[in-house]
């Protein structure tokens, strides 16, 4: 993903960023792990002292990561802290507030960030809007401060902005924001002028194939969204996937892509129409509105796809390598569910190859996508591994379920996923043990090792 701009720093290696994004990630599942489990086994310490939340009420900071920077040589060198994932059988996670201490009457020592996140308030915490304010009116936005705080959430009014900001659209410069995105957004009209609004006398028999694959495909897009399926609203999707696909000849137009575009659109529609999407209307929106948005879209699409173009390309091998690293890292963490999958010969291309494809977007209910996508923006260009994460930690949300199904409940289970009634809660328990994961086994990759 292109993100880049002032303030952004190198992802390689461990960092205090990396440090505060795990403390903060570790405070946050504090307020929901109450009294529950997920597959494979840490083990987080404080120094040589039990976790207890009563002793201090700045414990958060005392709380480091469990890996060490020594970690990429041997990964069970860990003296002050340790982190322990258990590849072999199938155990629980131990970290429920009982065992730790923590309990929900510590609520007056949590700090701000940790508040509010079984029900998605975080985002809107005032606090956490504080932070936000003071990092988007400085004269040059530092970027990497701005991930820190987008990954856990951003609030819906601020959005379009800082989704403009991290994709690296907008620029980080306050004074020549303005005038890059006026310039963008007439760069791309005259992109759909020279590409979309031709006669079909002008188009190769791929093109015009190419858009009526774009346009058999755009009415699929999102369909229990009733606003999405405007007319209109239908149009603006079609020009804005077939003028990326015209500009990206390496891939052209894939089936999913329409998907990509589904988040942006909602996000930008939101800057011009108030309240709930269901209470829309088109004719609230001008010519100039339209464009606009349109262009917002395009562009950001463009940049989110910048960092994964062999995701799309003939044979989309950069989806193959994220599938085969799923299975790898669902075999360590989970060997049980792994065993049960390849002993009924289920093959992770059946299910996770959509999930890839789409991030997911068909996986969770629309109104959490764009949460979703905070974290994946903040992610920077370490999305496509981090999305291995993701993956990993929605899968093994069902291992007890999954080890009780044959081969075909298996496949219906995964492409029909059981989350219609999710709210921020679950997806929250989701990103925080895929975060949890990510950063042990991301500096330890010896633990991923055939």
């Amino acid at each position: 993903m292109s993100g880049g701009g002032e303030g952004d720093t190198g992802r390689g290696n461990p960092s205090p960023n990396l440090e505060w994004r795990f403390n903060q990630t570790l405070r946050n599942v504090q307020g929901l792990l109450q009294g529950r489990s997920f597959p494979g086994k840490v083990l987080l310490t404080r120094k040589s002292e039990p976790l207890n939340v009563h002793d201090s009420p700045v414990h958060s900071k005392e709380i480091t990561r469990s890996y060490s920077e020594n970690d990429r040589g041997d990964a069970h060198a860990c003296s002050s802290h340790e982190a322990e994932v258990q590849s072999s059988g199938r155990t629980a996670i131990n970290m429920n507030l009982q065992k730790t201490n923590i309990s929900t009457s510590n609520n007056a020592n949590t700090p701000p960030d940790a508040k509010g996140s079984v029900s998605g308030a975080r985002a809107t915490d005032s606090a956490r809007v504080a932070k936000f304010t003071k990092e988007l009116s400085r004269p040059a936005v530092i970027l990497e401060k701005l991930r820190e705080l987008s990954w856990s959430g951003i609030p819906p009014y601020m959005r379009p902005n800082i989704w403009r900001l991290l994709l690296g659209y907008a620029s980080p410069n306050t004074d020549r924001r303005e005038g890059i995105l006026a310039r963008k957004r007439l760069e791309y009209v005259d992109c759909v002028s020279q590409y979309y609004d031709i006669p079909d006398s002008e188009r190769s028999d791929d093109e015009i194939n190419m858009l009526c694959q774009i346009a058999v495909d755009c009415p699929r897009t999102v369909p229990d969204v009733t606003f999405f399926q405007h007319a209109q609203i239908q149009k603006s999707l079609e020009r804005i996937l077939y003028t990326w696909a015209i500009r990206h000849p390496a891939s052209g137009y894939v089936q999913g892509i329409n998907d990509l575009v589904t988040p942006f659109l909602m996000v930008f529609l939101s800057e011009h129409l108030n309240g709930s999407m269901e209470n829309w209307s088109i004719s609230d929106l001008s010519p100039q509105m339209i464009s606009n948005i349109e262009a917002d879209c395009y562009w950001c699409l463009s940049k989110l796809l910048d960092g994964m173009q062999d995701h799309y390309t003939f044979a989309q091998p950069g989806i193959q390598r994220l599938v085969f690293r799923l299975r790898e890292l669902v075999r360590r963490i989970d060997e049980p569910v792994s065993r049960h999958m390849e002993k009924h010969g289920l093959e992770f291309l059946q299910f996770a190859f959509r999930w890839f494809n789409c991030l997911l977007i068909r996986e969770i209910p629309f109104h959490l996508v764009t949460r979703l996508w905070d974290t994946y923006l903040a992610e920077g260009d370490s999305l496509p591994d981090f999305l291995v994460y993701i993956s990993a930690s929605l899968l093994l949300t069902w291992s007890d379920k999954l080890l009780k199904l044959d081969f075909q409940e298996m496949v219906m289970f995964l492409q029909h996923l059981p989350t219609l009634d999710w709210t921020h809660q679950e997806l929250e328990m989701v990103l925080s043990r895929a975060f949890m994961w990510y950063t042990m086994f991301s500096s330890s990759p010896s633990h991923l090792a055939s």
